[in-house]
C-alpha cells in the first residue's frame, strides 16, 4: 500500500484502501489530500471552528484518543448520540490536515498534526496580516503597553531580539 505524508509532524504513514465504516467514506479520498505538498508545508495551520478547535485542544492535553473517548470527553453522559457529530469534526479535521488518524489497530486511534504554539503562530500570523499588514510589532507593543506580558515572558523576548534562542521561559 502506498505511503502518505502528515505534513505537520513530518513522517509518513501507510494507508490501507478498506471501507472505513466509522467515517462512511472509501479511504482513498481523504488520504489524497494527504500526499505530500511542499506548498502546504509553507501554508499557516488552517483556522478551526469552535468544535473543532475543542476536539484539537482534547487530543494536544491527552494524546493519541478513540473517537468515543473525544465523544465521552466533550460530550459526557449525553442523551443523544453524538458519534456523527464527532466523526464529521475528525474527518474535517484530517482534511485540513491538523489531525492524523492511525489505522493500523482494530479501533483507529487520532492525534494532532501540529502543535498548540504552531496553531497559535499561525493565527497570530493571520490577524497580523488582515489587521496591519503583516507587522506583529503593533500587536507586541500592545501586549507590552497593556502589560499583558509578565516579567519572565519579557526577558524571553528580550532574549530573542538580542539574537539569542528563547529558552522556554525558564530565564
Amino acid at each position: 500500500s502506498p505511503e502518505f505524508f502528515c505534513p505537520r509532524l513530518d513522517r509518513y504513514d501507510s494507508a490501507s484502501y478498506t471501507y472505513d465504516k466509522s467515517s462512511y467514506k472509501y479511504d482513498t479520498v481523504s488520504y489524497q489530500a494527504r500526499i505530500l505538498s511542499p506548498a502546504r508545508l509553507s501554508m499557516p495551520p488552517a483556522t478551526l471552528a469552535p468544535a473543532e478547535l475543542s476536539v484539537v485542544e482534547l487530543l494536544w492535553q491527552r494524546g493519541a484518543l478513540t473517537a468515543r473517548q473525544i465523544q465521552d470527553a466533550i460530550y459526557g453522559e449525553s442523551d443523544r448520540s453524538q458519534h456523527g457529530t464527532v466523526q464529521r469534526l475528525l474527518q474535517r479535521l484530517e482534511d485540513k490536515g491538523v489531525v492524523q488518524r492511525d489505522r493500523h489497530a482494530p479501533v483507529h486511534t487520532f492525534t494532532a498534526c501540529i502543535g498548540r504554539e504552531e496553531y497559535a503562530a499561525g493565527q497570530l500570523e493571520t490577524l497580523a496580516e488582515r489587521l496591519t499588514g503583516g507587522s506583529l510589532a503593533p500587536l507586541l507593543t500592545h501586549l507590552i503597553e497593556t502589560k499583558r506580558l509578565d516579567r519572565a515572558e519579557l526577558r524571553r523576548l528580550r532574549q530573542i531580539l538580542d539574537g539569542g534562542k528563547a529558552d522556554g521561559g525558564k530565564s
